[in-house]
């Protein structure tokens, strides 16, 4: 359909979700939002996306442990931890810095360090991903990035960071959603759905090619696939998942 088609049934969606935009234009809805509707929201949709990707992730994940610093320790920097839904991916004595710009995750992310004790919590920063100023440079040896850069304001200036705070042959994480193929009805999808869905879920784009911005950043191998993951009633299904080494 052309681009007319898409601005009638974005107007539709919106006359659906009026109250949520008549609160936004109000100044209610925002403080709801990332106070009490996003960590409710995302903790459930969290708990949903795990029981589809939990074996991907495993697989992710289980060669953190080569990533040790010569000393021996792990210390990993997870942006945007929200409720900690990856935890219990981590190795044994591994040192966890947490960062969200949203400090309202408290009640999911206390019952997943409770069931993960085998992790060593260091500290919990409120902090942007294209800022992470209280993080020394080169003082990681791994950084997770899991349904995060979405939602970021810079994705490009998210991944300086994260280069930033890396020590020389640290190691980048990441499972994200992303735009569906351009030709694809999926995408038409995302484009109806995108103002809407931006508003509900807190600044979560729909349609970002996050794969082009890990190409063009500077790492020195960029291990990346593309995958499916179905969620009904969702326009986040296509994924990328991958890990890219400093």
């Amino acid at each position: 359909m052309t681009e007319p088609g898409i601005l009638f049934l974005r107007a539709c969606l919106a006359l659906l979700a009026m109250p949520i935009y008549l609160l936004a234009f109000l100044g209610i809805w925002e403080p709801f939002c990332k106070k009490i509707f996003f960590p409710f929201f995302f903790e459930k949709l969290s708990a949903v996306h795990e029981g589809k990707v939990k074996k991907q992730k495993q697989e992710l994940f289980h060669n953190l442990p080569n990533f040790k610093s010569p000393s021996g320790e792990l210390k990993l920097l997870e942006i945007g931890t929200g409720c900690g839904p990856n935890f219990q991916f981590y190795p044994p004595g591994c040192r966890v810095t947490c960062t969200d710009i949203n400090p309202n995750f408290q009640q999911g992310l206390s019952r997943n360090m409770n069931k993960n004790q085998h992790v060593q919590y260091e500290r919990f920063l409120v902090a942007a991903g294209e800022d992470l100023h209280q993080v020394p440079s080169g003082s990681m040896d791994a950084v997770v990035c899991t349904l995060v850069l979405c939602s970021v304001q810079d994705v490009n200036g998210t991944l300086r960071e994260v280069l930033r705070v890396l020590r020389p042959g640290g190691v980048f994480y990441f499972l994200e959603h992303v735009a569906a193929d351009r030709s694809s009805w999926r995408y038409f999808w995302q484009q109806v759905c995108y103002p809407t869905w931006k508003l509900v879920s807190a600044g979560c784009c729909l349609t970002r090619e996050i794969w082009k911005n890990l190409e063009q950043a500077n790492f020195s191998e960029l291990s990346l696939r593309h995958m499916s993951v179905a969620l009904p009633w969702t326009p986040i299904e296509p994924h990328i998942i991958g890990y890219a080494v400093k």
